[in-house]
């Protein structure tokens, strides 16, 4: 029976270790799973109509919106929830993990394949944004708040804006759900540095050309 396996996953990924009953009627994201089985079976059949407003029903009552299409696997563990965007043509493997936040988006309003493919054991951390019709490979971390829009290779950990590898830590820290990998580069924290580097150059080179137009006024 699907509701104990979301649960019994659930009890045993969830670091607060819930009792069976908070596992089966006090997480919103085994509830919308749920709702999803109902509304793809819908959607399936033809009755689009009814699937979306099914889909609506589960938004409202979850804060977690999963369109009917998307295909998704066994046991995904979507944790707090609120704020999760599941697109149409989005496919999501087994054991996947998801934190609140996350939007598996298009980039295209063209018809067809525009969402992610999610390989299975996947942790997408809170947040994050990944957009467009790419793959991310089974056992990759994807670390809280990063933007991906290219492929992610199997077991790989990608963070930032674009997201990308960090120069250290590895796909099995903990940590990507929430923020960076342990003792991993913030690509953001590099950027805004080199920024910071830049500006202060271009001021002393302005500071140089005003000296000398000065000198020249002078002269």
């Amino acid at each position: 029976m699907e509701i104990l396996e979301l649960a019994r996953s659930i009890r045993a990924r969830d670091p607060a270790r819930p009792s069976w009953p908070e596992a089966i009627l006090a997480y919103a994201g085994l509830h919308a799973v749920l709702w999803h089985r109902l509304s793809h079976a819908l959607w399936r059949i033809g009755l689009r109509g009814a699937a979306r407003v099914t889909s609506h029903i589960a938004r409202f009552l979850t804060g977690i919106e999963i369109h009917p299409g998307a295909c998704i696997g066994r046991r995904l563990f979507i944790d707090h929830g609120m704020g999760v965007v599941i697109g149409e043509t989005a496919q999501i493997g087994d054991d996947v993990l998801i934190y609140h936040g996350v939007t598996l988006g298009g980039l295209s309003g063209s018809p067809g394949k525009r969402h992610p493919t999610v390989g299975n054991r996947v942790v997408i951390g809170a947040g994050a944004q990944v957009l467009g019709p790419i793959t991310v490979g089974a056992g990759a971390r994807i670390g809280a708040n990063a933007v991906v829009v290219n492929p992610v290779p199997p077991g790989a950990t990608i963070v930032g804006i674009p997201g990308r590898a960090p120069q250290k830590g590895g796909a099995d820290c903990a940590t990507a759900g929430y923020g960076l990998p342990e003792g991993g580069a913030d690509p953001v924290a590099e950027d805004m540095a080199s920024l910071r580097a830049e500006v202060r150059a271009l001021r002393a080179e302005v500071t140089a050309i005003r000296a000398a137009e000065r000198d020249r006024e002078r002269a």
